[in-house]
């Protein structure tokens, strides 16, 4: 195991996320945040790594099956931070978002169910053994995390929290 770590200069590890990052009115799901995408950092990813994937779920969420928030792929090896709201301000050349469960491409900020009680946002950032994978952006993210599955080598995990 190497030291691959994922941080953020837009929350700690457990933290609650700030209203700049939950998701906007537009989407019409009751919250009135930024929907802006954290500022994430990476280090030391493992040997053999040719490519990252982020993605960013809510185990809590009341589906029986969770909610993926955010998926990119493909993001290039010699990247190592993702800038604060880079889902609406560009992505590293080559990497690709794919659809997440609202469903649409891009980040889409926490918003669990009034009363529900605090919901854990998990970023995987995947260290992937190929430069890309071999899937399309309309596919689901259960799809797509099948594939990272069989193409990660490693993982670095930061969970925020939300409750409304």
């Amino acid at each position: 195991m190497s030291d691959f770590k994922l941080t953020s200069d837009s929350f700690n590890e457990g933290d609650t996320l700030a209203m700049d990052h939950i998701l906007s009115e537009e989407f019409g799901f009751g919250c009135a945040g930024g929907n802006q995408s954290p500022h994430l950092i990476w280090t030391d990813p493992p040997e053999g790594t040719e490519s990252f994937a982020l993605t960013m779920y809510d185990p809590d969420a009341p589906t029986g099956s969770g909610f993926w928030h955010w998926v990119v792929i493909n993001i290039p090896k010699d990247v190592r931070e993702l800038p604060l709201d880079a889902s609406r301000n560009g992505l590293p050349a080559g990497a690709i978002e794919t659809r997440n469960d609202f469903p649409a491409p891009g980040y889409g900020g926490p918003c669990p169910p009034e009363g529900h009680g605090p919901h854990r946002y998990i970023f995987t950032l995947h260290a992937v053994g190929a430069a890309e994978l071999p899937v399309t952006p309309d596919l689901s993210a259960a799809i797509i995390g099948f594939n990272l599955h069989f193409a990660t080598i490693e993982k670095a995990v930061l969970t925020g929290k939300f409750e409304k």
